[in-house]
């Protein structure tokens, strides 16, 4: 009798157990979505790995412009360009300078031309000084030897005038501009499109100075 009824208590036991797994299980619960409405979803990184990201929409539509770039100078000596060059490089963008050899003029040379030899260059000088012109040298050594000078010039038109003073006592007066080759500086700049400025804001005192737009470095 007691078999009888464990073995009826084992089969009303087996038999519950089974309903509940067949008909009792909740449907599994919606998780609500991870991000708010409009938000784009989150994905990880090995998610995506492999896709091409999205080119920014605006900078393939708008391109940075092409920054402003000018030159100026020249400076004639290193130290007054580097002086100029620490006075501009906080207001722009970029900066840099360059050094180039150029021809320069250093005054007009009023002379007669070299005679063979000192004494008949000596001749040519009692003659001057026998008409009034007493502001002469005898060259004696030199390229210019046996030449005799009559001024340098830092100006062509006083130059002018006194050769044609010489000539008009008779002498074979000629004048040549003396010309030497030194170094001489630029200061190259870029500014942003737009941007409000003047080099002259920060050098005031070089109307000497010019300057010129240039391709962008």
């Amino acid at each position: 009798m007691f078999v009888r009824l464990l073995f009826l208590l084992l089969l009303a036991l087996n038999l519950g157990a089974g309903a509940w797994l067949l008909f009792g299980r909740s449907p599994a619960p919606v998780l609500p979505p991870a991000t708010d409405p409009g938000v784009p979803e989150l994905r990880l990184l090995s998610e995506t790995r492999g896709a091409t990201p999205a080119a920014s929409a605006g900078a393939r539509a708008h391109p940075l412009a092409a920054d402003v770039c000018s030159t100026l100078g020249p400076f004639t000596t290193a130290a007054d360009m580097r002086a100029s060059l620490q006075a501009l490089t906080p207001h722009v963008a970029r900066i840099q300078y360059r050094e180039e050899q150029v021809s320069r003029s250093r005054g007009f040379w009023v002379y007669l031309p070299a005679t063979p030899t000192r004494e008949a260059a000596l001749g040519e000088a009692r003659q001057l000084a026998a008409k009034g012109i007493d502001d002469y040298y005898v060259v004696t050594a030199g390229d210019a030897q046996n030449t005799v000078s009559l001024g340098l010039f830092d100006d062509e038109t006083n130059a002018q005038k006194r050769l044609a003073e010489v000539q008009h006592l008779g002498f074979h007066a000629k004048v040549k501009q003396r010309v030497d080759t030194g170094p001489a500086y630029w200061i190259d700049y870029a500014t942003v499109p737009g941007a409000v400025f003047a080099w002259q804001t920060w050098l005031p005192d070089r109307s000497d100075l010019q300057s010129e737009h240039i391709d962008c470095f």
